[in-house]
């Protein structure tokens, strides 16, 4: 057993630059598990301004200076942040707070077009079904009220909690932008010299993680924007809310799209029944997530993610479960880039023959 350990060990940590990368990765995920919650300001703003200096570098290279560069991209987020408070975020809360009012009045409407259908499909879905299906849409309505009024009763320390987070991150994403050469130059100065694996690895993370997240940024603007235009021309209740559903559903892959689904049909049933404006409007999210899979996701994504779906989910999976939202956002350029790291990471090839099948 040891000398399996010991001779794993020689071939996968013979390398100094392979030991120093190792520990590197491990500090950093020791550091983000245990004070990401008091370093989480520091990482959003990271975070943003990683998305925004693709356009810092591309007025650069228009021949703007660098501070002018950073200080229009700055000023571009701080007016899509002030849009997204004063204009988003309030038509956003109207609609829940409406949304919310009416679930009582909505789960009644549902159960009388549920309890038709044993009557239509007698062989396919039976009373004691609906009523079951019935009553757990209670309970998580009855858990969403709790948690409504825990949260307005809390209210005050989250309010703290955005300020907070509304002086710093755009503190944080101005000087991340302007002095990333300072901040890159100093962390690499406590660097090993030689460093060519950590160089290789450093570059396919920009690579991957860049491209995937900006990408992702802006399928997820599309998605909601064509979203919103489709339900409200179709005269759908809650169009805000729920294209900001179907934006956010394309950060899980194959899930998302299943999962936003659900409240979709249910608010258009509630309002329409199953008539012929049912059939439009389903038709159309149909068409917007079809369009999305086969057309923007090509576009966007120029290199294809070669992970299989199972690795996809397991990711998914793992992250989110660590990280929340972030974890979800992050886990397709984490899990290819870790599949990066392996066929990176330098070995020793053993010298010793294979051993020869039995006659």
């Amino acid at each position: 057993m040891l000398k399996v350990l010991r001779d794993w060990l020689h071939r996968y940590f013979s390398d100094e630059q392979a030991v120093v990368l190792a520990v590197l990765l491990v500090v950093g995920f020791a550091l983000i598990l245990t004070l990401g919650g008091m370093l989480a300001p520091v990482l959003t703003g990271l975070v943003l301004a990683f998305l925004m200096q693709g356009m810092v570098g591309a007025l650069e290279r228009l021949r703007v200076p660098h501070i002018i560069a950073v200080w229009l991209v700055f000023a571009l987020f701080v007016s899509s942040l002030g849009l997204i408070i004063l204009v988003l975020m309030p038509l956003l809360w109207h609609q829940l707070s409406t949304l919310f009012n009416e679930l009582p009045r909505m789960l009644g409407e549902w159960q009388t077009l549920f309890m038709m259908l044993p009557e239509r499909y007698p062989g396919l879905v039976t009373e004691q079904q609906i009523v079951q299906s019935i009553e757990s849409l209670r309970g998580g309505a009855g858990k969403f009220g709790q948690w409504a009024l825990s949260f307005s009763l809390s209210s005050l320390p989250v309010l703290v909690g955005v300020m907070i987070y509304l002086v710093l991150v755009p503190i944080l994403v101005f000087f991340f932008l302007k002095d990333r050469e300072v901040i890159g130059k100093w962390f690499s100065g406590y660097l090993p010299q030689e460093r060519t694996l950590i160089s290789q690895v450093a570059t396919e993370m920009n690579k991957q993680i860049a491209n995937y997240i900006r990408g992702k940024v802006i399928e997820i603007i599309i998605c909601g924007v064509v979203t919103y235009i489709a339900f409200a021309a179709l005269g759908l209740n809650y169009p805000a809310l729920l294209a900001l559903a179907v934006g956010l559903s394309v950060v899980v892959p194959y899930i998302g799209a299943v999962v936003v689904t659900v409240p979709v049909a249910l608010i258009a049933l509630f309002q329409w029944g199953f008539g012929d404006q049912f059939l439009y409007l389903m038709l159309v999210y149909s068409i917007i997530q079809a369009l999305d899979g086969n057309v923007l996701v090509p576009l966007l994504f120029s290199e294809a993610v070669n992970l299989h779906p199972v690795a996809i989910i397991c990711a998914v999976l793992l992250f989110g479960g660590l990280w929340g939202f972030w974890g979800v956002f992050f886990a397709i350029p984490l899990a290819t880039l870790f599949k990066a790291l392996l066929d990176a990471w330098p070995r020793v090839e053993s010298n010793e023959p294979p051993p020869q099948p039995c006659a």
